[in-house]
């Protein structure tokens, strides 16, 4: 099950409370307070993971507490920490302060760590309160409560490239032929309910290279107003560097898996529309135009696409997934865009690992603060 959003509450550990206690014991001439402090709550970390690469985890599970600190003990003796609580998430995923709208974090590497919830400081026990007038004090403080915080994820995935272009124009088929990824294919519209992710290798070793194709839902006229699959998948797009649009160029009716509509210009204009409806910048990404199925093409449709192409100065390439021809071309051109406008290069990437330094989102607005 592909699950991208979840609303989930984490309660981080409270504060144990600090003890009020007396020593007095033999061969102690004087005794005194001995309560300890209590021990500090724990916190709710969130982590990035390759091991996930869904919320499915999330959706069913949606409350999260760490534990509570102990309380303090007489002999000067603090209580325990709390453990702490450890989520992990897919890398991608987009970490939104639920109440707020607020982005808290952006997962984008491997381990990256953060705290989203603080655990409660533990409270002071007697020995603290004792001055040289106040020898005997019985005042001890109680542990301060951990942060409750409502998050929603959101995951984007971290895809290279992205296929789009109108049900069963053969995205499926293609993204099997470029990469070990085997999607459901059949001759049916929406044959693909959810993004399927690809790896890519392009070259011989050791100079091999490679990168990540995501295989979008088929889209359709009137999907940012929720007509077909809508346009739920189109964010899993916003972070790759190349779009390749697929259109059919087929003469085949729709009972045999090609396409009705006469016009490939027009559905290329009409899914572009339906992307820039959803978000202005997807437009402006590179785009490498495809045309599907040259095998059973028709030769008008054909000639009138690679006309647009190069009218609009968009590198083209003509294919068939099934037969193979201009796999490889298309295949070497889409890594050479990747390469180009990857917005982290894959050296600089090995080189820098990512650094887990604890992030503590601000307080919510309306908490007030304790002095």
């Amino acid at each position: 099950m592909f699950i991208d959003e979840a609303r989930i509450r984490v309660k981080a550990g409270d504060g144990g409370n600090g003890c009020m206690a007396f020593r007095r014991e033999k061969f102690v001439p004087r005794g005194g307070p001995s309560g300890g402090d209590g021990g500090h709550g724990g916190d709710v970390r969130m982590s990035a993971t390759l091991s996930h690469n869904t919320l499915v985890h999330f959706r069913f599970n949606p409350e999260h507490k760490a534990a509570r600190g102990g309380h303090g003990l007489g002999s000067n003796c603090s209580g325990n920490a709390g453990e702490h609580t450890m989520l992990e998430v897919p890398v991608g995923t987009l970490l939104y302060d639920n109440d707020t709208g607020e982005l808290i974090h952006d997962f984008t590497h491997p381990g990256e760590t953060i705290v989203i919830a603080k655990g409660g400081r533990g409270g002071r026990g007697n020995q603290h309160f004792a001055t040289s007038t106040h020898q005997a004090p019985r005042e001890h403080e109680l542990g301060r409560a951990g942060e409750e915080r409502h998050y929603r994820l959101e995951l984007r995935l971290l895809a290279d490239a992205g296929l789009v272009g109108y049900p069963n124009v053969g995205k499926s088929t293609l993204i099997s032929r470029l990469s070990a990824a085997r999607p459901k294919i059949a001759n049916y519209a929406f044959t693909t309910l959810e993004p399927n992710l690809g790896v890519v290798k392009v070259g011989e070793w050791p100079h091999e290279q490679s990168f990540t194709v995501a295989d979008l839902p088929g889209l359709i006229e009137g999907a940012h107003l929720g007509a077909g699959l809508g346009i739920q998948f189109l964010k899993h797009i916003e972070r790759t560097s190349v779009i390749v649009h697929l259109v059919d160029v087929s003469d085949a009716s729709a009972a045999a898996g090609g396409n009705d509509r006469p016009d490939p210009v027009e559905d290329f204009k009409v899914i572009t529309e339906e992307l820039k409806s959803f978000d202005p910048e997807l437009v402006k990404k590179p785009t490498i135009v495809v045309a599907a199925k040259i095998d059973v093409a028709n030769p008008e449709k054909l000639k009138k696409l690679t006309a647009m192409a190069k009218r609009k100065k968009l590198p083209f390439y003509a294919i068939s997934a099934v037969t193979g021809e201009g796999i490889d071309k298309l295949k070497y051109a889409i890594a050479e865009v990747v390469a180009e406008h990857r917005p982290v290069k894959l050296e600089q990437a090995e080189a820098e690992p990512a650094k887990l330094k604890p992030h503590y989102p601000p307080p919510p607005p309306s908490a007030a603060r304790r002095r």
